[in-house]
């Protein structure tokens, strides 16, 4: 007797039946035919067991959950390579399977198309499909039929490593007509099916959104978070977690999953020779070391056995694939790369796109997408969303400005240097800087203030090229101003030597001659030659700054004439360190002469005629001249504050002044007034430690003092010595002062102990000179 059959619901097929009488019975066999399926228990093809130490990331796992939900419903995790993605996707699956054991769960890695279509066919094993062997038979279709029919049950197919658009959709990206043709979009493999649901994990946005069909089934995934980024660490090291270092570790790694667990196993391989604290001192250490730590591949069983564990070669297969896409935002990618990771401003990436074929020169063989004509704005939108879409940059509303992990410019360093195209972008970098850094003036101070970190690390080098050189020298030269004009005058000082060096080294020749020749380049010599004057006399270095001084006004007399702004600029200057060191005389006579000269060339209210004017005030106060001084300081503040505003610098300079000569006449309360008034306002445009803000403090103690109010003297007095003992140093002439103003309040209230130490400070400091 035949045993009956047992099969499942065949509702919708043809089935063949066939009977015949046996001993009187009736016996009934049904075969399915050979063209059908052999029914089986839903399974999973998951290459991967479940991690235990994966760290649950519950907002993606909701999100995930909610997404897929509905029937026949799509959903996209979209990041950088290495942030978890397809661990998500492996959690996901077994979870699925867990919950739902009567779904199927088929795992297709689709980097490339030999890939996609070798997973398709072990589906197709998997299930037995009949004639998956025949010679001709189409076994992509015979998977995608078995997929559409609603009868074979539910089923998730995910999608992992999906960043390649050629592989999904061929015709589309630079396939000649003929090659397109014979290769089917694979994307048109994915059914659309009330019983099945896709999980896509790409880096890409542009391709995960042409297969899921909506930017709101896409998850833009982020590094973890620093309580995940900790988890993961510690399930890693286990007995070796360290809790101090940790924090460091992960923020040092960006929180990037890749990243922290090849650290830890390079930690546990290494272990006890290479600790945290050692592993953070090496990758600390330099960016070569950086490099080489990054290199590491210690393996992983739940990434693809084909795919790089290296964080570098993660990414760098990112950046080949944008390289191929569209090479105008692989070059912006490599020019952001320099960057401070944080707050790249967006109007420099404007400019750099408007002058993109100027800025890059010949670093580059094709310096965009061989479209000249393409409007520069339109290009840049294009490129940026390119590798926004990627993950590779983020954008900061508030700011106006976009973000990268540190890690990301740091990989793409590498990568330029695999390519020999490193130092052609730290140049093409430097030459923006060079141009787009503003010089030190108020007006640019915000916009220099945005550039400073980004130029930290450019202007420690060197370059080799002359034209190398003369940019460095330039950014040195700019940034610099703003450091002199921030009060930070040892940081200015040190930038411009180093500008005047490698001037010194252009022109081939000693200072001297340098000087006296009316080159651009000499130029561009005597603006560093001033600028370190101005900063050695601000720190009370007045021999060698009249040295400069004069030298600078020798070859600009030379160069440019007697009249020149610049030349009168050196002029002015150089009165400057006159007065300070007690010439009175000669230092008047050089500002009346320039004040008359640029009240000729450039008018009586331009702010430089004002400099003067306020200069020669200065000057004749000294000489005991105070009715014209008087008269000049008042018609200095007013042309001021109608020109410049209230809140501008000099103006700030004129009510200081002003407050002086109430304070020099008696008029205490007015002056106090005044000051109080100066120091609020410095206070918020300058800063509480610049010097100019700590000039304005220790007026306030002056005028105190001279009110009787001996506590709050003390008290503003001691502030002004911190401030400047800590911005100025011991030694300088303005901390002397203060200590002087200071001793005298101490004794005013019985502290002469105190006031005694303080009447030292002035000896030891002349010792040390």
């Amino acid at each position: 007797m035949v045993p009956p059959t047992t099969f499942g619901e065949v509702a919708g097929r043809n089935v063949f039946a066939g009977n015949h009488v046996s001993g009187g019975s009736l016996n009934v066999t049904i075969h399915e035919p050979s063209h059908l399926p052999r029914r089986r228990e839903p399974f999973s093809t998951v290459p991967f067991l479940p991690d235990p130490d994966f760290i649950e990331r519950t907002d993606v796992a909701t999100w995930l959950h909610d997404t897929l939900i509905p029937a026949g419903s799509r959903a996209a995790l979209v990041g950088l390579g290495g942030v978890g993605k397809s661990q998500l996707a492996i959690q996901y699956a077994h979870r699925i399977q867990q919950q739902t054991p009567g779904t199927y769960v088929f795992w297709v890695h689709a980097g490339t198309r030999a890939r996609f279509e070798e997973a398709y066919r072990s589906i197709a094993d998997s299930l037995e499909l009949p004639r998956r062997h025949d010679p001709g038979v189409d076994v992509l279709r015979l998977v995608y039929d078995w997929l559409f029919d609603v009868d074979n049950g539910q089923w998730l197919i995910i999608v992992d490593n999906a960043d390649d658009i050629d592989v999904f959709y061929p015709e589309n990206h630079n396939q000649t007509a003929t090659a397109a043709s014979t290769q089917r979009p694979l994307a048109s493999l994915l059914p659309q099916s009330s019983n099945g649901r896709i999980l896509v994990t790409s880096r890409s946005r542009d391709v995960a959104q042409r297969l899921v069909g909506s930017s709101w089934s896409i998850r833009l995934m982020q590094p973890m978070d620093k309580g995940q980024a900790l988890q993961l660490l510690r399930k890693k090291l286990r007995d070796k977690y360290e809790d101090e270092p940790a924090a460091s570790l992960v923020r040092t790694l960006d929180y990037i999953p890749l990243a922290i667990t090849q650290a830890a196993a390079y930690i546990l391989r290494r272990w006890p020779r290479t600790s945290f604290s050692t592993y953070l001192e090496q990758f600390r250490s330099s960016e070569k070391k950086r490099e080489s730590l990054l290199h590491k591949d210690y393996g992983d069983l739940r990434r693809d056995a084909e795919a790089t564990n290296s964080v570098v070669l993660t990414w760098q297969i990112t950046f080949e694939q944008i390289q191929k896409e569209r090479r105008s935002a692989a070059n912006l990618l490599s020019f952001m790369s320099f960057f401070h990771a944080q707050g790249i401003p967006e109007w420099i990436l404007h400019n750099y796109s408007m002058r993109r074929h100027e800025y890059e020169g010949s670093a580059l063989e094709d310096g965009g997408d061989g479209n000249d004509s393409t409007d520069s704005d339109e290009l840049l939108d294009d490129d940026l969303e390119t590798l926004r879409a990627y993950s590779l940059v983020g954008f900061t509303a508030q700011q106006n400005a976009y973000e990268m992990h540190a890690l990301v410019q740091l990989c793409t360093r590498v990568w330029l240097s695999s390519v020999n195209s490193m130092e052609r972008w730290r140049h093409v970098f430097l030459r923006v800087m060079s141009k787009e850094h503003p010089d030190g003036e108020p007006e640019n101070w915000m916009t220099c203030q945005q550039l400073e970190p980004h130029i930290a690390q450019i202007i420690e080098t060197e370059p080799l090229t002359t034209e190398g050189k003369e940019n460095w020298a330039q950014l040195l030269n700019n940034a610099a101003w703003y450091r002199w004009q921030m009060g930070r005058y040892g940081a200015a000082e040190a930038m411009l030597r180093k500008a005047v060096e490698i001037r010194e080294k252009i022109l081939g020749g000693d200072r001297s001659d340098a000087l006296e020749a009316p080159s651009k380049h000499h130029l561009d010599m005597l603006i560093s030659v001033d600028l370190l004057a101005i900063v050695l006399e601000k720190q009370g270095k007045y021999e060698e700054a009249e040295q400069l001084h004069q030298q600078a006004l020798n070859g600009r007399e030379k160069a440019l004439g007697k009249d020149h702004p610049d030349t009168l600029r050196s002029a002015s200057n150089l009165a400057l360190v006159f007065e300070e060191q007690g010439k009175h005389e000669e230092a008047e006579q050089m500002n009346r002469a320039v004040l008359d000269s640029r009240e000729k060339a450039i008018g009586k209210e331009h702010p430089d005629t004002l400099i003067s004017a306020s200069n020669l005030a200065w000057v004749l106060i000294d000489q005991g001249k105070h009715e014209e001084a008087d008269q000049l300081h008042r018609r200095v503040f007013d042309s001021r504050e109608k020109v410049l505003g209230r809140h501008h610098p000099d103006t700030l300079d004129s009510v200081q002044s002003i407050a002086w000569m109430l304070g020099d006449q008696g008029k205490h309360e007015e002056a106090e007034q005044l000051n109080r008034r100066t120091v609020d306002s410095r206070e918020k445009l300058l800063g509480k430690d610049h010097p100019d803000t700590l000039s304005s403090v220790q007026e306030l103690a002056w005028v105190l003092k001279k009110q009787g109010k001996y506590e709050e003297a003390e008290q503003v007095g001691r502030r002004a010595l911190d401030g400047r003992e800590k911005v100025l140093g011991k030694d300088h002439p303005d901390t002397l002062s203060s200590v002087k103003e200071l001793s005298w309040v101490l004794r005013k209230q019985g502290k002469y102990e105190e006031a005694e130490q303080m009447d030292l400070w002035p000896l030891i400091a002349a010792e040390r000179r």
